[in-house]
């Protein structure tokens, strides 16, 4: 059984767009999807629409997003938030406005290809995995980073970004018995020239570095028991985890990256591919 898992990343979730593009065109399709925060985005569009050549509306989508769009700010909520008057920084309206329109199943299980999407326990940091129930919620709070997001009430339990426990939940595809499992990253700016200026694109690329390394320990971990490929993320790579402006450039570069390593049938060796960077 085939999976797909898709790691989170904020706007660097384009880069899974090109990868999924490059794995449409060689016919590879998954049986079941594994998402978390941005991830969980992209695999509910591809658990909607399973057939080929269906990438390029999740693309569009991509292209069409700004910041302010999805973390739209708002001076005084953020006040709030610094006086200890509310627990979240941006109003979660951009988000859900985002996901709402493009989901084509209200309930987790009623997706065309098997969905799982993770989330986190917002009082224990328990990693949940959500197969039912609300699509809607579900894809909301596996994207809704602390602090910068409400937390997303699920069936009386607060979750939150499922980034926190398990970005790339190669665990969980594994559990579920799948025995080939493709694991898209999105990545991290490896190559900044400044580091971030705003408090949003601190907090984004901090977790997307701490992520990274999880990720590196998980396919040390799954390579020898499983059939591990991990498509190449991008580095060097200059983007914000915060600038959405730049998702044209992310998703062709994938593409071209992951088409290369398809027709290459690099699958092997992916512990020490991750721990080296990419030039594509």
């Amino acid at each position: 059984m085939r999976a797909f898992v898709l790691s989170g990343g904020a706007s660097l979730g384009a880069v899974q767009v090109g990868m999924l593009r490059a794995l449409d065109e060689a016919d590879v399709r998954p049986d079941l999807l594994v998402g978390t925060s941005a991830g969980a985005i992209n695999a509910a569009w591809v658990a909607g629409h399973p057939g080929p050549g269906q990438i390029e509306g999740l693309a569009e989508l991509w292209l069409g997003l700004r910041r302010n769009k999805v973390f739209p700010t708002r001076p005084l909520l953020g006040l709030l938030g610094f006086l200890g008057h509310t627990d979240h920084l941006v109003p979660p309206g951009g988000l859900r406005g985002l996901v709402k329109p493009h989901l084509t199943f209200d309930r987790l299980e009623d997706a065309k290809v098997p969905i799982h999407v993770v989330v986190t326990e917002a009082v224990s940091g328990r990693e949940l995995v959500l197969s039912t129930g609300s699509a809607l919620d579900a894809i909301v709070a596996s994207a809704s980073i602390p602090g910068v997001l409400p937390p997303v009430d699920i069936e009386g339990v607060l979750c939150v970004d499922g980034g926190v426990c398990d970005n790339t939940p190669i665990s969980v595809a594994h559990t579920i018995g799948a025995d080939e499992i493709w694991v898209l990253p999105s990545g991290h700016a490896c190559s900044l020239l400044n580091p971030p200026v705003s408090a949003l694109a601190m907090i984004l690329h901090a977790v997307t570095l701490l992520v990274h390394q999880r990720l590196v320990t998980d396919i040390a971990k799954y390579e020898p028991i499983v059939d591990l490929r991990v498509a190449p993320p991008l580095c060097p790579l200059d983007v914000s985890p915060a600038d959405f402006s730049k998702a044209a450039t992310l998703i062709e570069r994938s593409y071209v990256s992951t088409r290369d390593w398809i027709e290459a049938g690099q699958f092997d060796g992916a512990a020490a591919d991750m721990l080296e960077p990419h030039t594509h």
